[in-house]
């Protein structure tokens, strides 16, 4: 498989994975992308897939209505970079979130996520100004 039919291949793995757990609510095909040894970084914590796949189900029922606008979905090499803008319905909070994801033999094997509520993006703007 060429480079090219990789990055097309992959995005096109997210994009039907992502659809799914939103229109079913079930994280059924994301399990099945994701690699027996998957870990999952954030900025506070690091997860197995056991653990990911939990806070995923967990989250699934209060942000069952939650809105999902893919601001742009990259691939280079084994790498899809996802940036989303999420709202909650009825007016409520707003985050943007990227995912960066690696694959490798055609599963997940490595995800990192930043997420950002809109309403505090401004102040992080300056985010060394809050030091000292």
């Amino acid at each position: 498989m060429t480079t090219e039919n990789l990055t097309a291949d992959t995005k096109t793995i997210i994009q039907q994975a992502l659809a799914e757990l939103l229109s079913s609510g079930s994280t059924e095909g994301l399990e099945a992308l994701l690699g027996k040894d998957f870990v999952h970084h954030r900025p506070d914590r690091t997860s197995t897939r056991s653990e990911w796949l939990a806070s995923i189900r967990a989250a699934l029922v209060p942000l069952a209505d939650q809105q999902v606008d893919v601001l742009h979905l990259l691939a280079e090499g084994d790498h899809v970079v996802m940036h989303t803008r999420r709202r909650l319905p009825d007016g409520g909070p707003e985050v943007v979130v990227v995912d960066i994801l690696r694959f490798a033999d055609g599963l997940v094997v490595e995800a990192w996520e930043t997420i950002e509520p809109v309403a505090e993006a401004a102040a992080h703007l300056a985010w060394w100004q809050l030091v000292g």
